[in-house]
C-alpha cells in the first residue's frame, strides 16, 4: 500500500508540473520579440507619466498628469522634448489616422490639432480612462467606474455604450487591421476582445488572454494601457510589468518594471523606425529596443 501510495504521488507531482509548463509563459519567445536587456530612461522628472502614443514621424506623446498645470509633451526620436497644449489633465492619448491627436480625461474626449495644440471638444460629462481611436472615425474609450465601453463617431459627435460588464474596464487599443478591439480589466485577470463592425459596433465579446496576477491578489492583475504590435501580439501594462501576448491569446512572458513600487499604467511604439517600446512608469518614461515594429492608428491609415 505504501509502494501504490508512493506512486500514485509521484504520478500527481508530473501532472501537476505538466499542467504548470503547459501554462507557463514562453521566455524564449518572448526574448525573439524583445530582446534581453534593461530599460532606458527616456524622460525624467516628471510627477506622473501616462497617455503613451505616436506619430507617423515616430514622435512619443504622452501626458505629466501632476504637472501644474498638467502637460501634453512630444518627444522626438533625436529626445527632443516640446509642450503640445497644457492645462487639462488627459490620461489617455490617440493619435487619429487624420493626423489629429484624440485625449481623454477630466470627463472629456478631445481633439487637438497638430502643431498648434488648439483644443476642440468632442464629447462631455463623461467618465473617460483610456481610449483608441479607428481610421474610420470611431473613438473607443473605457468608462471604468460604469464598468462600460464607450463610442463616439467622430462624425457626428454620438455617443453610446458599446459594451457594458467588464468588472474595470481600463487599456483599450485596436488590432494592426482594425478588425478586434482589445479592452483590459483592471479589477480582473482577462484581457477581452471583440469583434468591430463596419458601422462600428462591438460584437462576439470573449475573455481571450488570461494575465498573471501577483501572489498576493491571484485574482486581480491590475491591467492597464494597453498596445499592438504590427504583427498583431498584444502588450499589456500590470502589477507585475508589460504582459506580451500573442494574437491568439497565448502568453510569452512578462517585462518586468524597471521600478517595483511605481505604477506601470501605459505602453506604446515610437521612435524613427517604430521600433522602440516606452512605458509609462511613475516619474519617468522607459524605453528600450524590439525586434518588431509597433502598429498605430495613424500607421494603419498610410
Amino acid at each position: 500500500m505504501k509502494r501504490l501510495a508512493l506512486g500514485m504521488t509521484v504520478c500527481a507531482v508530473f501532472l501537476l508540473l505538466a499542467v504548470e509548463f503547459t501554462g507557463a509563459a514562453d521566455d524564449s519567445s518572448l526574448s525573439a520579440v524583445i530582446p534581453d536587456g534593461k530599460w532606458e530612461v527616456a524622460v525624467e522628472g516628471l510627477g506622473f507619466s501616462d497617455g503613451l502614443t505616436c506619430d507617423r514621424e515616430g514622435n512619443l506623446y504622452f501626458s505629466d498628469l501632476k504637472a501644474k498645470p498638467a502637460v501634453i509633451w512630444k518627444l522626438a526620436p533625436d529626445g527632443t522634448k516640446t509642450k503640445v497644449a497644457d492645462g487639462q489633465s488627459r490620461s489617455g492619448l490617440r493619435m487619429g489616422a487624420d493626423g489629429k491627436l484624440y485625449a481623454c480625461g477630466s470627463g472629456k474626449i478631445a481633439v487637438y490639432e497638430l502643431p498648434s495644440g488648439k483644443e476642440t471638444i468632442l464629447a462631455e460629462g463623461l467618465q473617460p480612462n483610456d481610449l483608441t481611436v479607428s481610421a474610420k472615425g470611431f473613438v473607443y474609450f473605457t468608462e471604468t467606474g460604469k464598468k462600460q465601453v464607450t463610442m463616439v463617431d467622430v462624425k457626428n459627435k454620438s455617443v453610446k455604450a458599446a459594451d457594458v460588464g467588464i468588472s474595470k474596464p481600463n487599456g483599450i487599443a485596436l488590432s494592426p487591421d482594425q478588425s478586434v478591439l482589445y479592452v483590459s480589466d483592471y479589477g480582473g485577470i482577462n484581457v477581452w476582445a471583440f469583434k468591430v463592425g463596419d458601422d462600428g459596433t462591438l460584437s462576439e465579446k470573449k475573455a481571450l488572454m488570461t494575465m498573471k496576477a501577483p501572489q498576493k491578489n491571484p485574482n486581480v492583475a491590475g491591467g492597464d494601457g494597453m498596445t499592438t504590435d504590427s504583427e498583431g501580439r498584444a502588450y499589456v501594462t500590470s502589477a507585475l510589468g508589460v504582459q506580451v501576448f500573442e494574437k491568439e491569446g497565448k502568453l510569452l512572458g512578462i517585462l518586468e518594471k524597471p521600478m517595483p513600487n511605481a505604477a506601470l499604467v501605459s505602453v506604446g511604439f515610437a521612435g524613427k523606425e517604430m521600433d522602440t517600446l516606452y512605458i509609462a512608469c511613475g516619474d519617468k518614461i522607459y524605453k528600450r529596443k524590439a525586434n518588431v515594429k509597433g502598429a498605430t492608428t495613424a500607421v494603419a491609415a498610410k
